[in-house]
Order: structure tokens, then C-alpha cells, then sequence
């Protein structure tokens, strides 16, 4: 089976810098997009960034200029670098990627979310 595992998350003060990864494993044949979403108490899981196997790119206009999303594809890992924090980017950060296992249909894997609490 595939598993999707975060790290990186942690406590941090506005205007700091956090670094996620999400590193798949498993019977993998292929990975295709991979994204990173994130749920607040009482708000709607939103999608943060996502890039594709070839390195399309695309953010939510409030991460914009400030998160980067990267991939490496040797790894099976996919990264958010997270710059100026504010307090509303205080959510639980979960990745997700589309998986291709022994050459069936792809389908997403979500991994169990990271926590990042953006506080003085």
C-alpha cells in the first residue's frame, strides 16, 4: 500500500519561516500532481499549492509571494517552503498526490496532516 507521511510542522511567530515535507512510499510506479491543502478549526479544507510531475505550479492568491512548492520526483517527496507566516495561516497542512500503483488507475492518497500554529 502507498502511505503519504508530513513533517515540518511546528510552533512559530508572524513573520518566521517553516519548511514541510511529504514523503511518499509504498508500491509506487508513478506519482503524478501533488498538493498541499489546509483545514482551520470551523473553515473549509482549501488548497494551498499543487505542481505537477513536469513542474506546473499553481498557489492560492493568499499564499502567493510567500509559499514556494517544490518536488523532487528521485525522493517521492514534496516540499512547502513557508515564509512570513501569519496567524491565518494557522491550519492543519495535509499533502496529497495522485499515485499510479502496479500500473492500475491512479488515485489520490491523502497523507494524516501536520499541524503549524502561527502565534506571539
Amino acid at each position: 500500500q502507498v502511505q503519504l507521511v508530513e513533517s515540518g510542522g511546528g510552533l512559530v511567530q508572524p513573520g518566521g519561516s517553516l519548511r514541510l515535507s511529504c514523503a511518499a512510499s509504498g508500491s509506487i510506479f508513478n506519482i503524478y500532481d501533488m498538493a498541499w491543502n489546509r483545514q482551520a478549526p470551523g473553515k473549509q479544507r482549501e488548497l494551498v499549492a499543487g505542481i505537477t510531475r513536469g513542474g506546473s505550479i499553481n498557489y492560492a492568491d493568499s499564499v502567493k509571494g510567500r509559499f514556494t512548492i517544490s518536488r523532487d520526483n528521485a525522493k517521492n517527496t514534496v516540499y512547502l517552503q513557508m515564509n512570513s507566516l501569519k496567524p491565518e495561516d494557522t491550519a492543519v497542512y495535509y499533502c496529497n498526490a495522485a499515485i499510479e500503483t502496479m500500473r492500475g488507475i491512479p488515485r489520490d492518497y491523502w497523507g494524516q496532516g501536520t499541524q503549524v500554529t502561527v502565534s506571539s
